[in-house]
């Protein structure tokens, strides 16, 4: 089902370019070598032995090279025996190949055809288990034609494992995962993620610390160690430049930096029953901002329904791209996600997610999600801030909440921070003074307790704790609020500082105003009002996405927090920090942001 806006005139229709699927397995063909061929290899019998090959007609292809290069001398006899090697490695002769290969001389080969021997040779020495003279073969020249480069990186990323070194081959098979597409990315992927699956915890952290910021490598390290139970701390963002700083352009006219807009927009959402409740406040929150936005500024918007499976979800981009999208803001499901991100994309998508394989968009594209793992990093980095070096962890028997609480812990402990016990809460359980006493009896008096949990839960845990004695501050994730004020409810967490959204606690300059809205779209209200925030940075975001990605000190100042992007496409979110008095959110020291959405 799709849903088009009243006033929007109808996409025209137009396929934008697949993606181009580059085959490993591939040798390039007598066409793609042009001059680098010798000036005696054109004949009727040397076109008839190239016809068999591109037909993969391979044992007939060797066959006739061979008869060629043996009625040949010199640089054309070389020519035809590495055409007769690589149609014998077409056929998985490598032994063969070698055969062919046995006294050909480097220096009768011309054009790429040395490189094309040493992949050879590399490939043979492997398969003889000699991995040092395959890396030694594997060198290339960043000008190399493209299908070479990419068979000597894969070929290196086998010799790097033959050789015992896991780590140098997922370096280089990350390297391939975004110059890949299609099966063969899914093959790299595999594989990639078979070889760190070799390494323990240790040494995945010890070698994680020593990568650039934006080694390509980071975020699949980072998705081993969440599937061993593991996280690692974070590289927060320290954003100092706002987008859409007005700069004079090229004709004089002042321009928004970093803007571009989008001209037809497609919303993915899940409409069915079970997640309508979210879908719509997140569908309130993007219209809020498409209607806020000047009339001129906007792109044409279409709604599609994303499902309830992840082929639903692929169905219905194909949909929108079909309808002439050149932009797409969903899915939302984390599986659906995922199933996306391993199309061939031919518009540009921003995922409201991110997906459950934990690995980067493609090229391109862009994940935004309201992560527990942001925020339990976070509340971390708060402590640290205070000079707290100790703390109690106690959450809510729950996946989310356990999330926040592992990215609590290593972010903690990776500033100097230390763990003194940590507990979880089950759903119906109402005396918590055992669970207390296990995670807060080693606290001492300088620390600061950690929880993740509900608003129903903490109202019950806050006053146990202090019937328990315990008075150290207490800092909580957004999961405490429930995203309208009730004094007599919370008067119980007073005193509890958490990370939320500023756009639930005040005005912010280039926004509905919260207090207005919500008494005319329910969505806005309540636990919907958090996602209606996210909806609104997913519209702010659009023309933004392409240059916070190329500019990972710059932010847009959205209604959940400051946003910002690192080189593989991920927005992150710098929260903002309330705390309780009488019952009431308050902003904490002056947190909540106030910086204008920028639309311009």
């Amino acid at each position: 089902m799709t849903l088009r806006l009243p006033g929007t005139s109808t996409f025209a229709r137009g396929a934008a370019t697949g993606l181009l699927v580059l085959l490993l397995s591939a040798c390039a063909t007598m066409s793609d070598f042009g001059p680098s061929a010798s000036p005696e290899v054109s004949s009727p019998d040397a076109d008839r032995a190239e016809q068999f090959y591109e037909q993969g007609d391979f044992e007939r292809a060797a066959g006739a090279f061979l008869d060629l290069a043996r009625t040949h001398r010199g640089d054309s006899a070389a020519h035809y025996q590495l055409r007769a090697a690589e149609a014998l490695r077409e056929l998985g002769d490598l032994d063969g190949a070698a055969r062919a290969l046995d006294d050909v001389k480097r220096r009768r080969l011309h054009g790429d055809e040395p490189l094309r021997l040493d992949l050879l040779d590399a490939e043979i020495a492997l398969k003889r288990g000699d991995a040092p003279r395959a890396l030694a073969l594997l060198t290339i020249d960043q000008d190399a034609p493209p299908n070479l480069r990419l068979r000597a990186l894969e070929l290196r990323a086998r010799a790097d494992v033959a050789g015992g070194d896991a780590f140098a081959s997922a370096q280089t098979r990350a390297q391939l995962d975004r110059l890949l597409g299609g099966a063969d990315r899914e093959q790299n992927r595999k594989q990639l993620q078979d070889t760190l699956a070799t390494l323990d915890a240790n040494a995945l952290k010890s070698r994680f610390d020593q990568l650039a910021p934006n080694d390509p490598l980071r975020p699949w390290i980072e998705q081993a160690l969440r599937k061993q139970g593991h996280a690692l701390a974070r590289e927060l963002p320290r954003p100092s430049q706002p987008v859409g700083t007005m700069r004079p352009g090229q004709d004089g006219a002042l321009e928004a930096e970093g803007y571009q807009p989008a001209k037809r927009v497609a919303l993915l959402l899940p409409l069915n029953a079970q997640l309508a409740g979210v879908a719509n406040a997140i569908r309130d929150g993007f219209l809020a901002a498409y209607f806020t936005d000047a009339p001129e500024r906007r792109p044409e918007l279409r709604i599609y329904d994303a499902g309830k499976t992840p082929e639903e979800a692929v169905a219905a981009y194909t949909k929108a791209v079909g309808d002439g999208a050149d932009r797409v803001v969903g899915p939302l499901q984390r599986e659906s996600v995922g199933a996306l991100f391993h199309q061939p994309l031919t518009a540009h998508v921003l995922a409201l997610n991110h997906p459950d394989t934990g690995e980067v968009p493609p090229p391109g594209s862009a994940e935004y999600g309201l992560l527990p793992e942001a925020e339990g990093a976070q509340v971390a980095e708060r402590l640290r801030e205070r000079g707290i070096r100790n703390a109690a962890i106690l959450i809510a028997e729950a996946d989310w909440a356990e999330r926040a609480a592992r990215a609590f812990r290593a972010q903690f402990e990776a500033g100097g921070g230390a763990i003194t016990g940590e507990s979880r809460l089950r759903e119906k359980e109402i005396n918590y003074a055992t669970s207390i006493t296990q995670a807060t009896a080693s606290l001492g008096a300088d620390g600061a307790v950690f929880i993740s949990m509900r608003p129903q839960q903490a109202r019950l845990l806050v006053p146990q704790m202090k019937i328990a004695n315990v008075t150290a501050p207490v800092f909580a994730t957004s999961h405490i609020y429930a995203g309208d004020s009730n004094a007599t409810l919370d008067r119980d967490l007073d005193g509890v500082e958490f990370c939320d959204a500023p756009w639930l606690f005040g005005p912010l300059p280039g926004r509905p105003e919260r207090s207005v809205i919500s008494g005319q779209i329910a969505s806005a209200n309540g636990v919907g009002a958090r996602l209606f925030a996210f909806g609104m940075d997913a519209y702010a975001l659009l023309p933004y996405v392409d240059w916070l990605i190329a500019h990972p000190d710059a932010y847009l100042g959205g209604a959940t927090g400051e946003l910002t992007a690192d080189n593989f496409g991920r927005v992150h979110r710098l929260v903002s920090w309330a705390r309780f008095v009488n019952g009431m959110p308050q902003p904490a020291e002056g947190a909540l942001n106030t910086a204008p959405m920028q639309f311009q």
